[in-house]
């Protein structure tokens, strides 16, 4: 056990903690503990906003999936996540950030009412549990291979996760924002090192892309078949719009000061998140080429693993130290991200239609107290889907806010014919359709996702046209008889 290693990180994580503990004295209210404020600059808006996809699965998940079956395996993150950001800067950060809300959930109470607001508010909420999960389940590896198995995977977890909880319920989103700043630098900085590291340990960057090319780790696009061509675009569209109806999403374009800036930092933060993820691709790659099969054995059985092993077996301490440091950051800044995000929503959207006439202090109060519950439930969720790929816990949990909160998002904002009947229609159609398809073969030939998304806009469509075409034809009609 390396003392040394685990003495820096025990540093890193306090220092966090400390930062967390600061930016909690200047929480005033839920707009600071929710928001922000809305006072975050440009710089800030794009690291806390990259901060938040740059998490688990971009580190151990991505480059596993990419050694294995090239760059068309990740189509759906980073170049679907990415994309998503890219999108919510050109298309919606503007329009919400003009309706000054606190929550996504609050657009659907306003746009469609109380019910669409209660049930969209949910389905975010449950989408939540594999993200956050698959956060919790890396700190469990992170601190089981520091301490060579000394602390089981269990214990990582319910200590990283404490390590998380305590700073943001404290500092709320201030807080996350600030951390997220800090761990960002370092992660950049952190990874940049560990790749030139590589490169020079694999004999030089050209052998690493000369492997890459001989596996044909290049090729994007599916095979030329129905079914494989459906499937990659439901990957595709899964992150990419599934995650646009997200709390984490919308805090951050909220958060800034102006609206260009809402819609400037969140295209430039998925822009980078997209173009950063192809570092820890190149290191893993560049750790099949040091260490051969036994990468390509760790990449397929234990994935989780290979980045860690491969960085304590090959490289010194200092090495170690950066590249714990940037995986830390990377899973700190997403899991922080995510706990707050459906506690606010809870609270605003949920909580006070059942508790009405709360004041803005017990509010408060009710949000960090829902921090800790949401944080227990997660952890043993995480703790009872141990085994279950990081990868598969996020790409999983965007599915739910595809087939039932996207089309209502989008249509609301767009459509000025979209009707509350409509928006009931199409999370109903939307989510029964998604659900008979991952529950028989269906699933198999067509995406369910995106046979569920389908549904959706076609419920949302005839939901709002359909009253609108009948009392148009009965019109005429009741007139003659008048």
């Amino acid at each position: 056990m390396n003392i040394t290693l685990i003495t820096f990180v025990v540093l890193y994580l306090v220092g966090t903690l400390a930062i967390g503990v600061w930016a909690g004295t200047r929480i005033k209210n839920t707009t600071d503990f929710a928001i922000a404020g809305r006072s975050l600059p440009l710089i800030m808006v794009v690291t806390t906003t990259f901060a938040t996809w740059f998490g688990a699965e971009t580190v151990m998940g991505i480059p596993a999936k990419f050694v294995q079956s090239g760059l068309g395996a990740i189509v759906e993150d980073p170049f679907g996540a990415g994309t998503c950001l890219i999108l919510v800067g050109l298309f919606f950060a503007t329009r919400l950030y003009r309706q000054n809300l606190l929550t996504i959930g609050d657009f659907y109470r306003q746009r469609y009412g109380r019910g669409i607001e209660v049930f969209c508010s949910l389905a975010i909420i449950l989408s939540y549990l594999g993200w956050v999960a698959a956060q919790i389940t890396a700190l469990g590896v992170v601190f089981s291979v520091l301490t060579q198995g000394a602390m089981s995977e269990e214990a990582g977890m319910v200590v990283g996760t404490l390590a998380v909880l305590v700073y943001v319920v404290i500092g709320g989103f201030l807080a996350v924002a600030w951390t997220d700043f800090i761990q960002m630098i370092v992660l950049v900085i952190g990874l940049s090192v560990i790749a030139v590291f590589s490169a020079d340990l694999a004999g030089g960057a050209g052998n690493v892309i000369d492997m890459v090319r001989s596996k044909e780790l290049l090729n994007f696009l599916p095979p030329p078949s129905f079914t494989e061509i459906a499937m990659f675009i439901g990957a595709a569209l899964t992150m990419m719009l599934g995650s646009i109806p997200q709390q984490d999403v919308f805090q951050r374009v909220m958060s800034a000061r102006n609206e260009k800036t809402a819609r400037n930092g969140a295209v430039i933060g998925g822009a980078s998140y997209i173009a950063f993820a192809f570092v820890p691709m190149f290191i893993v790659a560049s750790a099949v080429v040091v260490m051969g099969t036994e990468a390509l054995e760790l990449a397929k059985n234990d994935y989780q693993k290979l980045l860690p092993v491969f960085v304590l077996s090959k490289m010194p301490l200092l090495m170690q130290i950066l590249f714990f440091g940037a995986l830390l950051s990377a899973i700190k800044s997403t899991s922080s991200a995510t706990l707050l995000a459906p506690s606010t929503s809870f609270v605003e959207n949920i909580l006070k239609h059942l508790r009405p006439g709360m004041n803005d202090k017990q509010q408060l109060l009710a949000m960090r107290v829902t921090i800790v519950v949401f944080t227990a439930s997660v952890l043993s969720y995480a703790i009872a889907m141990k085994g279950t790929s990081i990868y598969d816990l996020v790409s999983t949990a965007y599915q739910v806010t595809l087939v039932g909160a996207f089309v209502p998002l989008v249509m609301g904002l767009y459509w000025k014919r979209a009707t509350t009947q409509g928006a009931w229609l199409s999370v109903g159609l939307g989510v029964l359709v998604w659900l008979v398809f991952l529950a028989t073969p269906l699933g198999t030939v067509f995406p369910s996702q995106l046979a569920g998304l389908l549904a959706a806009l076609f419920g949302q469509v005839a939901g709002s046209l359909g009253p609108q075409v009948v009392g148009n034809r009965r019109g005429p009609h009741h007139e003659l008889a008048a």
